[in-house]
């Protein structure tokens, strides 16, 4: 039986129009974790929400983190919290 692998949700401003956004970022995260996420999920919000989680774990807050990030910051962030031992290739340069 292998281990349940880390589930990403990213929440986003419907009103704000940020799906595109929030598509495009679950695409990165997909990209560079392939097999090794459970999946992303995209979840509509509302008041200028825009959240990256996983397994439930905050990575970015838009109004705590002071807008949106940066794919590259992301990235090392869920890295951070799933895999820190991970080598990112030149993310990490």
């Amino acid at each position: 039986m292998s281990a349940q692998k880390p589930l990403v949700t990213i929440e986003y401003c419907t009103g704000c129009n940020w799906l595109l956004r929030a598509g495009w970022m679950a695409q990165e995260l997909l990209q560079s974790f392939g097999e090794d996420l459970g999946g992303v999920t995209l979840v509509p919000g509302y008041g200028g929400t825009y959240e990256v989680r996983v397994d439930g774990h905050l990575l970015w807050e838009r109004k705590r983190d002071g807008g949106f990030p940066e794919a590259k910051e992301l990235k090392k962030r869920l890295r951070d919290q799933i895999d820190p031992d991970r080598d990112m290739g030149h993310l990490d340069r």
